[in-house]
């Protein structure tokens, strides 16, 4: 046999005591890196490290963030990772403005709250303050005191005088049909004790009844079309529609 091809067990000793001192090295290196990834952790979570710094609202118009956080429990004391969101979550939606919310983790130290409110579908006037009414029918109890612009004014009603049905209604109707209305009042008749009044923000009147309003009323961008803007009057919306409009010039009040 060539001598050159013979290895030696002199030979192989050095070489396989350098492997394992090479295997045994990484394990040492992989251990440590263990142990130290293991205690930064626990320094981490143990530290106000792990607190939450920063907590942002985005979606609110009418619920403060004050409110909105102060409810959620959240503070600069709560562990980023240990906030419970299901709990916040329900906290928050007891509120009757509050739709829907959604919690969010920003690393590394920011929660984010959003928040989806119920929509103010009209103001309920009375002696001078304005409770808003939500698209769930919901009359909140705490009133404003400045003029709302936001959505129409209903003027004239109360428990016994269609306020359910006529939330109800407004409740269905589309943001853009609610924005073109500045004012309902409840004008009841002997034969028809739902009868409403409407002033519309491009100066038309409408005359129309609780009953099924949110369907009739859907028409009235279509009749405004039709119709000269310098000619105002009544738009009567209870059964087929048709305009009436006012004599001499002069503006009178919406007729039954």
């Amino acid at each position: 046999m060539d001598e050159k091809n013979v290895i030696t067990l002199e030979d192989r000793i050095p070489k396989l005591k350098e492997l394992r001192r090479q295997r045994a090295n990484r394990r040492l290196i992989f251990y440590l890196s263990i142990f130290f990834i293991l205690l930064l952790t626990v320094i981490y979570f143990q530290s106000p490290l792990s607190d939450v710094k920063v907590i942002v609202v985005e979606g609110n118009r009418y619920v403060s963030d004050k409110e909105i956080i102060s409810i959620s429990g959240l503070n600069d004391r709560t562990s980023f990772w240990g906030i419970d969101k299901q709990k916040i979550v329900g906290d928050l939606t007891t509120l009757n403005e509050i739709n829907e919310i959604i919690v969010n983790r920003k690393f590394p130290s920011t929660i984010q709250i959003k928040v989806k409110e119920h929509t103010r579908v009209a103001y309920l006037a009375v002696d001078g303050d304005f409770f808003p009414i939500l698209d769930t029918g919901k009359i909140l109890e705490d009133a404003i005191n400045h003029f709302p612009s936001d959505a129409p004014l209903l003027i004239g009603f109360n428990t016994e005088g269609g306020l359910s049905e006529m939330a109800a209604e407004l409740s269905v109707l589309p943001e853009s049909i609610i924005q073109r209305i500045s004012e309902i009042y409840y004008t009841p008749v002997e034969n028809d004790p739902l009868r409403i009044s409407l002033y519309m923000n491009d100066g038309f009147n409408v005359s129309s009844t609780i009953r099924r309003f949110s369907k009739k009323i859907t028409a009235y961008p279509a009749i405004v079309r039709e119709l000269d803007p310098n000619n105002k009057g009544v738009i009567h919306m209870r059964m087929n529609p048709y305009f009436e409009q006012f004599d001499n010039g002069e503006e009178e009040g919406i007729e039954g």
